[in-house]
């Protein structure tokens, strides 16, 4: 299973991203979906996830900003990023727990998307 990444990039304090994330291989179904962000100098930091039924959960300090979503059709995952601040700058990682073909649950990353927010 790999997960790729992408919708990063340099953008101004107040604009949007909108990140995705597709998982492919053998993947028989996806539970959670979740993003996750390395901010520089500081520990990793959940920043949103969504489960299999589509209920979300937000860190408090992205709620009312970032909106997670999932496409089953595709295993993708997506975040929309508005009202960006430069404290927003990161590494963001996608996470999917997977059940393989083989019928075994599994945690997979993506490679990591780099969000940089000037001021």
């Amino acid at each position: 299973v790999q997960l790729q990444a992408s919708g990063g990039g340099l953008v101004q304090a107040g604009g949007s991203l909108r990140l995705a994330c597709a998982a492919s291989g053998t993947i028989f179904k996806i539970d959670e979906m979740r993003w996750i962000r390395q901010i520089p100098g500081d520990q990793r930091e959940l920043v949103a996830v969504v489960n299999a039924g589509g209920s979300t959960d937000y860190a408090d300090s992205v709620d009312g900003r970032f909106t997670i979503s999932r496409d089953n059709a595709k295993n993708t995952v997506y975040l929309q990023m508005n009202n960006l601040k430069p404290e927003d700058t990161g590494v963001y990682y996608c996470k999917m727990r997977v059940m393989t073909l083989k019928l075994s649950w599994g945690d997979f990353w993506g490679q990591g998307t780099l969000v940089t927010v000037s001021s």
